[in-house]
């Protein structure tokens, strides 16, 4: 005799098992698969944030050793760390039936590339600590921004994951930045383009497209966003710029949304906050809002 019970879970087994074979452009259920591990991803920011600032993040590791030969060790750590999560974000590509731009040979050379850029990532950061510590009073000295800042550890972690982007290595640039849209409230696609000298101030809640190209010394608050003026066609806009253009100089207020691919904010603009903004700006502007009718009443 068959119970309601049993009834229930055979139902559910078969309509959850119909769905595992449904799914044949997605794998829901794979014994095989292999892919990146989220937290050895994770690990390897932490490499380069000890390699890049270590008397920050790397002093027990400094203990006995010249610059030399902690630069050596952990170089090496990160070069095969990331190896591994390539290898395993090829073999997922391989099972999803998502394209490859690259072949598995070509991971060394990635590899090497990445490492290579390093000195260059780390020069690009010390401007953007010194763009936050110019730009923000508050700040007490350029260690507290290494040390707590929101918008520097987002910004660390997109200039990492678009050098990966820019290789056309899937998956793993993505996990990076969503890590950090998880840590700090502010998303970063790895696929942007951004400039020396940006400053997010405060960062909660900004969003910044895969389009989007950020020039030189802009500084952007809380709750922007740089996005896409419409997605209703999906995938039939993948590789289309349809992200602003921000150009040299440019400062936007909190809560201001710049949407669209052939959006352009001129050079040495301001935005103020709370703005909605589809068109062009031209070079030299400030833009800003009328300022709405406060009505205050006072019970008597």
């Amino acid at each position: 005799m068959v119970t309601g019970k049993e009834t229930t879970f055979k139902n559910a087994v078969d309509r959850i098992a119909c769905n595992y074979a449904c799914q044949k452009d997605m794998p829901i259920y794979c014994g095989e698969m292999k892919l990146p591990d989220r937290n050895e991803i994770v690990e390897i920011l932490n490499e380069v944030e000890k390699i890049l600032f270590p008397a920050y993040f790397g002093v027990n590791s400094l203990k006995g050793m010249t610059a030399e030969e902690f630069i050596e060790k952990t170089l090496i750590s990160i070069y095969y760390q990331l190896k591994t999560q390539l290898e395993l974000a090829f073999s997922l590509c391989k099972c999803t039936g998502v394209k490859n731009v690259f072949e598995p040979e070509e991971l060394d050379k990635i590899c090497d590339e990445f490492i290579n850029e390093l000195p260059s990532l780390q020069e690009m950061l010390l401007k953007d600590v010194t763009a936050n510590f110019e730009g923000d009073p508050a700040a007490s000295s350029k260690s507290e921004i290494v040390l707590s800042y929101p918008g520097f550890y987002a910004i660390f972690v997109y200039r990492i994951a678009h050098e990966l982007y820019k290789r056309k290595v899937l998956f793993v640039p993505r996990m990076m930045t969503e890590y950090a849209h998880g840590k700090t409230g502010i998303d970063i696609n790895p696929g942007a383009e951004i400039g020396e000298y940006f400053f997010i101030d405060h960062g909660t809640g900004i969003v910044i497209g895969e389009t989007t190209n950020i020039g030189n010394n802009v500084k952007i608050y809380q709750g922007v966003t740089l996005g896409a003026l419409s997605p209703r066609k999906g995938q039939s806009l993948s590789g289309v710029k349809r992200h602003p253009t921000v150009e040299d100089n440019v400062t936007i207020y909190s809560n201001t949304s710049v949407l669209g691919g052939d959006t352009v904010i001129g050079e040495n603009s301001v935005l103020g906050g709370n703005l909605f903004i589809t068109s062009s700006v031209e070079k030299n502007s400030y833009v800003s809002m009328k300022a709405p009718e406060l009505i205050i009443r006072t019970d008597e």
